[in-house]
């Protein structure tokens, strides 16, 4: 015990006798003087920087000043940066990284800003001996036949992430700067150590006014933001990766929104790229359907697979799309704003409009059906507002898309159909207004008795008792007001004999459900449960009216009803059913279907009551349905083994059976 207590003591000793430690300064300016002799003394210009000892110089200088950031107070600089500062130790980098002297040393000089950066605690970016030089090594970046690709892309993200944690600090990244703030930042340096935290007090000065001597935001944007979009072209994922969560870090700053909408050209530099991906797409060799169920590709999931193939170039469409569409969710309002109408003037007005009138029906297919795909793929609120309105309110196009519902081509017809069925399900109040409300607002399609009396159920209806009586026609099949779709109760007939009014519609010979057990029409009243919902959900923030408008007054004059561009397409298309491809008659009715299952009082009358009385000429979804049943009847006559082939047709649509004629379609 008593030599482990004399060993004890002679321990303490040493270590209080111990030599004092070597001063970090003195160590900090040893090393960049050895860094600076070298250039003095080498007499080799091809001895590449690896081989000689500036990597571990400069390490050992990156070590000194982290550690001394780590001891010093928040609002304190140490010696060590101070000296970094007032001899313009990164200015001096950042020339010897641009001249490449050594060879490789712009690959160091970036290594160093980036650890650099990332690991000092307080903020510098606002520093002018600071940012200056970054500015430098930015110009330098993403250059054509660069080699240090990584290395740019990291010191970018850094960068980004450094402006994440000081949004104010981006003005002097982006080299805006009016004059009275960048004499500020240049005062900073004669200042005291004690008064640095000043440095993070400057006030903030108006990004209108240029400084002159930085350069113009124009400019400036066309370093860190253009660096950016060109890394983000890059062939390795890895440096893709880093651009793209660069943007993604910039665009997120909330602070920062003012700064980027109106002082760079951020929305133009995203969108054109929209634009060149778009460019690369052969549109006339590709499939529309293939375009047009196109699967949600999230833009980080190019990152994240293990596959060494090269994305093909729809899959590169996609995914920035949806890149610009992670972004406009995740921007400030004002940006989020400006990007979509980028998108909007860039790419539909000047690409996809011109594509959208061609007279090459594969281009009109195919710019469609990427529209289609957009529409349905599209999240955010502001793209989703310019999408409505490139399709809703420029001019023309509106009411060609519709006419287009009703082409000679089938498959323009079904892609037409399939991109207004995407604008159905979409949260916009303006989609349904301008396509369907605004043309039954007046409720001109009654008749003047039947407006009188809009409030009052029939007591009776001739329609129905010339239904009853028709031989082809029965009640036998009904449903009850429990087993029906949710819908709100609304003025005039009930729910249940407005449903059984529409079944009794349907000839007892042309009906199938009960001829098969499992076939029946409870999996029809599900589906229709399902839909009814979703448009009510997606509804309850439109702020609908629960009852009817009044009607115009029509004072004697005979006024004039027109159903709007969408519904006389539905009409027109749901009287030829007969004559059309099943495809088509399946999008057709699904259009139908959802906007008959939105809960508006003009779209319940018009569409759903068969009980109100039309003005001459006018026509319903029920009127177009007894005339298409006529039709029916008389088609059947010609028709042998009706029950059988009606059966067979049944079971094919239920996934009961493989084959099947395709005749067999007509009548189901």
């Amino acid at each position: 015990m008593e030599t482990f207590s004399k060993l004890t003591s002679m321990l303490l000793h040493a270590l209080e006798t111990r030599e004092p430690t070597v001063d970090l300064l003195d160590s900090f300016i040893d090393h960049w003087k050895s860094i600076t002799n070298y250039y003095i003394e080498t007499t080799d210009d091809s001895r590449p920087v690896r081989q000689t000892d500036i990597p571990w110089r400069l390490k050992q200088m990156l070590d000194i000043l982290v550690y001394e950031d780590k001891q010093q107070a928040p609002e304190d600089t140490g010696p060590c940066l101070e000296y970094l500062l007032q001899h313009k130790l990164l200015e001096t980098l950042s020339t010897l990284g641009k001249a490449q002297y050594p060879p490789g040393m712009f690959q160091q000089v970036l290594l160093f800003f980036s650890k650099f950066l990332s690991q000092m605690q307080k903020p510098l970016l606002h520093l002018v001996n600071i940012y200056r030089p970054v500015q430098k090594l930015i110009r330098l970046c993403a250059l054509p036949g660069s080699h240090t690709e990584k290395e740019e892309a990291q010191f970018l993200l850094v960068i980004c992430s450094r402006v994440k944690q000081d949004p104010h600090a981006l003005r002097y990244v982006l080299e805006i700067l009016d004059q009275p703030a960048a004499v500020m930042a240049a005062s900073y340096q004669s200042q005291s150590r004690t008064q640095t935290s000043s440095h993070r007090t400057e006030p903030q000065q108006s990004c209108s006014q240029s400084s002159p001597s930085a350069s113009s935001p124009v400019q400036s944007e066309s370093l860190l933001l253009s660096a950016l979009l060109q890394l983000c072209r890059s062939q390795r994922a890895p440096v893709r990766l880093k651009a793209f969560e660069s943007v993604v870090l910039l665009v997120e700053l909330q602070a920062a929104g003012e700064l980027l909408t109106h002082h760079t050209q951020l929305g133009e530099l995203l969108a054109g790229r929209l634009l060149e991906l778009y460019s690369l797409l052969p549109l006339e060799n590709l499939d529309p359907l293939e375009l047009q169920n196109w699967p949600h590709t999230a833009w980080s999931a190019q990152f994240s697979g293990c596959s060494s193939e090269a994305p093909d170039h729809m899959t590169n469409f996609f995914c920035w799309l949806d890149f610009l569409d992670h972004l406009m969710r995740a921007a400030p309002q004002v940006l989020s704003e400006e990007l979509a109408q980028c998108v909007h003037q860039l790419w539909l007005l000047k690409v996809l409009h011109p594509q959208l009138l061609h007279t090459c029906e594969q281009v009109v297919l195919a710019s469609t059906s990427v529209l289609c795909a957009a529409v349905r793929l599209v999240q955010s609120s502001s793209l989703l507002d310019q999408l409505v309105h490139f399709l809703l309110r420029t001019d023309a196009l509106t009411q060609l898309l519709m006419q287009r519902c009703d082409h000679i081509s089938d498959q323009i017809s079904l892609v037409s159909l399939s991109l207004v069925e995407e604008l159905l399900q979409k949260p916009h109040r303006d989609i349904l207004d301008v396509l369907v409300l605004t043309f039954l607002q007046s409720r001109s399609y009654l008749s003047s008795p039947a407006a009188g009396q809009e409030d009052k159920p029939p007591e009776s209806s001739e329609d129905s008792e010339d239904l009853e009586e028709d031989p082809f026609f029965s009640d036998s099949l009904s449903f009850s007001d429990d087993v029906l779709p949710p819908h709100p109760p609304a003025s005039g007939p009930g729910s249940a004999d407005v449903v059984n009014s529409f079944l009794c519609l349907v000839p007892v010979q042309v009906r199938s459900a009960q001829l098969l057990q499992e076939g029946g029409y409870e999996s029809y009243v599900h589906d229709a449960h399902t839909l009814v919902a979703q448009c009510q959900q997606l509804s309850l923030s439109w702020d609908w009216p629960l009852s009817l408008p009044c009607s115009a007054s029509r004072s004697g004059e005979e006024v004039h009803f027109f159903e709007g561009h969408l519904l006389k397409v539905l009409f027109d298309r749901l009287g030829r059913i007969l004559e059309q491809p099943y495809e088509v008659n399946l999008q057709l009715t699904a259009v139908l279907s959802r906007l008959s299952s939105f809960s508006h009082p003009l779209l319940h009358e018009y569409l759903l009551n068969p009980y109100i009385h039309l003005s001459p000429c006018c026509r319903s979804l029920f009127s177009v349905l007894i005339r298409l049943m006529g039709q029916v009847m008389q088609r059947i006559q010609q028709v042998s083994h009706l029950s059988n082939r009606l059966l067979d047709t049944r079971r094919h649509l239920l996934g009961l059976k493989q084959e099947t004629g395709c005749d067999s379609y007509l009548l189901d």
